[in-house]
Order: C-alpha cells, then structure tokens, then sequence
C-alpha cells in the first residue's frame, strides 16, 4: 500500500502551486470557483484533500464557508502561509475516514484526487465518508480525468503525455488493476556541463464514469450531471475528463 502522506511531502509541496499558471490560472480557477458556489446555493462547502488551498481560497473568496480535510502536513503547511484557520478550518487525516462536522450542502474532490486512493474499496469508503457530512438534498462533486486507453499501442504499456524542455510526463498503464503510474522526470541537475534526471512516480487508480456511478449509488447518490469541464461543456466519447455532480435526496415530508 503506498503511503499517500509521503508521496505529498515537503519538496512536492513547495513545487505544488504555479500561481496564475497552469491549475491556478484565472480562466481555471474562475469557473471552478463559480460552478461551486453556486452548486452550494449559500450553504457551506467541504473539501476532501484540500492540499495548498488552490480551489479551496477561491471558494472562500466568493463568499462560501469552506473546510477542509488533509492528509499532508507539508502540503497544509503550505495553506496555512495563505490563510488561517479562523478563514479555512482545516481536519488533518484521511479523506475516507476524517469527520469535519455535518450538514455541508456541498462536498467537492477535484483534479483527479480521488484517483489517489489506490482500491475501489478505499473510492467507496470516500464517497460513503462525503455523504456523512452532508444535509439531506446536498451535493457532492468529482473532478477526474478519464483514461485515454485508446492512445497505447499494442505491445506498449504507456504514453508520452507531456514534453518540454528539462521535463517529461510519461504515464504507464496496468489494465488489469486500472493503476496508472505518471512518472515525472526532470532534467533539472547540471553536473560537469551535462544534466542528470530525477524521477518522481504518482500511482492512480482510475475509474471509469460507469463505475464511479455505481459507487455514488451505494452511497446513496444519484447522478445529477456531468461535464466535460468547468465551464459545463458537453460530455463525449472524446472528453479527457469530466465534472460529476451526485446528489443526496432530499428528506420526505
């Protein structure tokens, strides 16, 4: 079992945010920040893995109450430079199992976090915890990408994703378990004129959105739209990832 805590430590923290670059660009965090806000309708907000406060600080300065819950110190310590607790409370521990309080009318997990936890059951157990805490008719929402399997060629196991100079991102593929490895490496060392790589690995079991749906429903939720993106583009067979919104019912009079 990979320890999550130590995949997001110190150096990955510091390396985390790209301010208006990137996921922190305005024309993504905007309309990230305004899809959920109105998805919350004046209620409070909870976010699972709140890492550095990308979204998180957004919410909050749209005027939506957010909490959090993180695994990573390092990557909270990073929050904690931006804004205090009195602003953004934050629960430290595991986002299947961490309780935040209740009655939230919106809990969100996004870019692809939920792909973290490495076994269906641990994807269950996240969206049963994401449903403790919210009110009757409350939403939860999922950011994830959707795996391209279309692009490996036979007798391969992996894609080329992303080239620039001093960086590759290749990701690798076991269909059999859907555990996605993103090798990142780094041409970021000179050493006697020539450059010498580093390598960080993050595993990621995707879900297909057939399967995500099944495990909203065993935690009670329905399926109330999906998005290609943020700015609520059509879902297709050629999206490369999508914007899921499940709701609770509501209480019966």
């Amino acid at each position: 079992m990979v320890d999550q805590s130590r995949l997001w430590d110190a150096r990955t923290a510091a390396e985390y945010d790209t301010p208006g670059e990137g996921m922190f660009a305005p024309e993504v965090l905007g309309p990230t920040a305004a899809t959920l806000a109105g998805l919350a309708a004046g209620g409070s907000a909870l976010e699972l893995a709140i890492g550095t406060g990308r979204v998180a600080i957004a919410l909050h300065e749209a005027g939506v109450a957010v909490t959090g819950i993180e695994l990573s110190e390092a990557m909270l310590g990073r929050l904690r430079e931006k804004v205090d607790a009195a602003e953004i409370p934050v629960v430290p521990g595991d986002m299947t199992t961490a309780r935040a309080g209740e009655g939230f009318a919106l809990v969100y997990l996004v870019f692809n976090t939920i792909a973290n936890l490495l076994s269906q059951e641990q994807q269950v157990a996240c969206f049963r915890n994401a449903a403790r805490h919210l009110a009757p008719g409350g939403c939860f929402v999922i950011e994830l990408m959707f795996p391209d399997l279309r692009s490996l060629t036979p007798g391969t196991g992996g894609t080329l994703e992303h080239s620039e100079p001093g960086y590759l991102l290749v990701d690798t593929y076991d269909t059999l378990r859907q555990v996605l490895v993103s090798h990142h490496v780094r041409f970021d060392t000179e050493v006697d004129g020539s450059r010498e790589a580093s390598i960080a690995r993050t595993p990621q079991r995707y879900i297909w959105p057939s399967e995500l749906d099944l495990m909203a429903q065993l935690a009670g939720f329905t399926l109330e739209s999906r998005w290609a993106d943020w700015d609520r583009t059509e879902f297709t067979a050629e999206s490369r990832s999508h914007v899921s919104v499940y709701r609770l019912p509501t209480l019966e009079r």
